[in-house]
């Protein structure tokens, strides 16, 4: 039922691109996510970046749609607005969107929701392919205890989805409208409620992932999650599939926490993906906030073109290609199916041929 992938990769789909790659030529990202913001409305107790300390700052709107037209000419695919903060409390981020869409980069969002009003929905629907709403429970109460906020909150997001639905539908937007969930002991008797309220609003999907440990994260208390206690939901929540709505949930990566090895021996998906923080740093993992070997540059004082040929980005690549050992970096990262994919291709075993 995972149509989209989202419990793999999608790198097969550019194949050029990894040719490039593979013959040691120069490839810029397919995927850069940007956090538009560093503050968020909500302290969800899972949150990966709570080390970033939510902090009030904004993407300089002038500087980045400059960069967006660039990175849009560079051969960059793909944006997903989301990062240490809630993207739409970023004041001008409906104009961003349009415009990242007109540089030629396909938009993503990933949100919790509770500023998704419809004049946003109205503004920004015509030009992203997918929002995916943080919705952490499927209960008032556990979703106010869960997400720390109240329980209007609640109430407000779903109305917004269901809103933002309509207005796809009247439209004729493209946009697929999903939600997203982090299982965790608190909600975990909520699902099947929040199943049903997703594909009673209209939603093509809900997905039900891991919890995620950040190393640098405060945040500790879901790190030892046995995922094999929540495995009977998987078949509760299948009832819920149909033509027109799925529950991806995510029990293959559940499974891989606890494997001994990750199956390669290093990272070697940097050059496809970036990420953008609120203060406009470019970093080549967002495992390694904070830390200056992985941080290549700032749009605000360089071009993107200037950031990804630039010196601080190549030294890095040679350290992660010769130092960096993946097994101390975060479990079931971002580019974990993509390491393994990458891995298997440098690597391959005998008699590949013979196709």
């Amino acid at each position: 039922m995972d149509e989209f992938r989202i419990d793999s990769h999608k790198l097969i789909f550019h194949p050029a691109t990894v040719a490039r790659w593979l013959g040691g030529g120069e490839v810029y990202p397919i995927y850069v996510e940007i956090s538009p913001s560093g503050a968020c409305n909500h302290r969800c107790t899972f949150c990966a970046l709570d080390f970033m300390e939510y902090k009030p700052r904004f993407l300089d709107t002038a500087i980045l749609k400059e960069r967006l037209t660039e990175m849009g000419r560079l051969g960059v695919k793909s944006v997903m607005y989301g990062g240490e903060g809630e993207p739409f409390l970023h004041k001008e981020i409906g104009d961003i969107i349009v415009h990242t869409k007109r540089s030629g980069i396909d938009v993503a969002i990933t949100t919790n929701g509770a500023l998704l009003t419809p004049g946003l929905s109205e503004k920004i629907l015509g030009s992203v392919s997918w929002i995916k709403v943080s919705l952490n429970a499927g209960t008032r109460e556990a979703y106010a205890k869960v997400h720390r906020t109240k329980e209007e909150d609640f109430d407000r997001v779903v109305a917004n989805l269901t809103e933002a639905v309509r207005i796809r539908k009247e439209t004729g937007s493209g946009c697929t409208l999903g939600a997203q969930a982090v299982l965790i002991p608190e909600n975990a008797d909520t699902m099947e409620s929040l199943a049903e309220t997703a594909k009673k609003i209209g939603l093509r999907y809900v997905v039900i992932k891991p919890y995620s440990q950040h190393h640098k994260s405060h945040t500790h208390e879901y790190s030892s999650v046995d995922y094999s206690a929540f495995s009977y939901l998987r078949e509760k929540l299948a009832r819920f599939n149909d033509d027109t709505f799925s529950v991806i949930f995510r029990e293959r990566t559940m499974q891989k926490i606890k494997r001994t090895k990750r199956g390669y021996e290093r990272c070697q998906a940097l050059p496809f993906w970036a990420y953008i923080d609120s203060l406009g740093n470019v970093w080549g993992c967002s495992a390694y906030l904070g830390d200056e070997s992985f941080r290549y540059g700032n749009i605000c004082e360089e071009t993107f073109e200037q950031i990804w040929l630039g010196d601080r980005r190549r030294e890095n690549l040679k350290m992660v290609a010769s130092d960096l050992d993946p097994e101390g970096c975060r479990m079931n990262c971002r580019m974990d199916e993509v390491n393994l994919y990458l891995w298997e291709l440098t690597h391959p075993s005998a008699h590949v041929n013979f196709i």
